[in-house]
């Protein structure tokens, strides 16, 4: 790696500690060099407070070594007043000469006015370092302002012939997961913005869709209840968390409880999804049942998917999703195999 290359990288890293925080935000991480040597950093927290430039010009000791210094960000400084002023504002202010960037922030108050503000100011900026593992790293807010729509993650356990669940009208769900993979489950939950699962899944399961077993938000519950059929008793309907009902009927919100009249035509879920970008929902984990998440598959509309592979046998019962000619890896981390498929290419960078 070349030293730009090396030091982008340490904003890469440095980024991913606001995952949980920075949203709807991206993910941005800063590195200020003087004479090869780093002399301060810092990463964007979480939304409405300092952003990462910002936050690794205040490490910095001596102010004044800033004049001689280049700046490494994986992502264009913003150039808009939002929560926070612009980046690009105090760049220019503390006279730092240099900025290299990973990659444009495709959100279109900034895109590519960053890079021009500083270089109408006279400062040499590069951008496209370590490009593409910039864009991964942020890879729901990309697809959030280019394809309008939600990051589509999905997420189901399967037994080793295929089955999701036995087939049945009532009692208690079969276990599939491990107690590790549970817990794996809430923490993709504490990084999406909303969690979407069906009417079936909601009755059979009874779930609660938090984040009990990880830090981190709660999401936006979604439930798709065509005729409200899911009793109010139900975890669901709690008004703990802010959740939407999706229904073809009429009924008026409740506390936290909010019900969206939607047509149940073939549009469905195109509908929901500008639904939920209308409303800053940049990325959402499926946890539905079969019927909902092969929806999701067929119409290519999702981004990732996480088939647990659990050992044991069902002989009969629900069929899990048929997701076939995508790239994947096997994650083994957890003692159990996980399948990780990718709708277009594979990323460059994992975790």
């Amino acid at each position: 790696m070349t030293q730009e290359e090396i030091y982008i990288a340490r904003c890469i890293k440095l980024a991913r500690q606001g995952k949980c925080g920075a949203t709807p935000n991206p993910m941005v991480g800063a590195v200020i060099v003087c004479n090869g040597k780093i002399i301060g950093e810092g990463y964007h927290c979480k939304c409405g407070e300092a952003h990462a430039e910002v936050n690794a010009i205040n490490s910095v000791k001596d102010k004044s070594r800033l004049k001689q210094s280049t700046i490494y960000v994986s992502l264009e400084p913003c150039s808009h007043y939002g929560k926070t002023p612009p980046c690009a504002d105090l760049i220019i202010k503390k006279g730092i000469p240099k900025v290299i960037i990973g990659c444009i922030d495709p959100f279109a108050q900034v895109s590519g006015r960053g890079v021009k503000k500083l270089q109408d100011a006279g400062i040499e900026v590069v951008v496209g370092v370590l490009e593409q593992e910039c864009k991964e790293l942020n890879k729901q807010f990309v697809t959030f302002h280019s394809k309008k729509r939600p990051y589509i993650i999905l997420k189901w356990a399967e037994s080793a012939d295929g089955f999701i669940d036995v087939t049945r009208t009532g009692g208690n769900p079969v276990v599939l997961s491990s107690p590790l993979t549970s817990m794996l489950v809430h923490k993709r939950r504490a990084e999406v913005d909303a969690v979407i699962v069906g009417t079936r899944t909601a009755l059979l399961d009874n779930p609660r869709l938090n984040t009990r077993n990880w830090y981190g938000k709660d999401p936006l519950r979604v439930v798709i209840d065509r005729t409200l059929k899911i009793p109010e008793s139900y975890h669901l309907l709690d008004n703990n968390i802010c959740t939407w009902v999706i229904t073809e009927k009429d009924h008026a919100d409740y506390i936290q409880t909010h019900y969206k009249k939607l047509p149940f035509t073939d549009e469905l879920l195109p509908q929901l999804l500008t639904e939920l970008h209308r409303n800053n929902i940049q990325s959402i984990l499926v946890e539905g049942g079969s019927k909902l998440l092969q929806s999701f598959i067929n119409k290519g509309l999702w981004d990732e998917a996480f088939a647990e592979k659990a050992e044991m046998l069902l002989v009969d019962g629900v069929k899990a999703p048929i997701i076939s000619g995508k790239e994947y890896f096997i994650d083994t981390h957890f003692n159990t195999p996980i399948w990780h498929y990718f709708n277009e290419n594979k990323p460059l960078d994992k975790e």
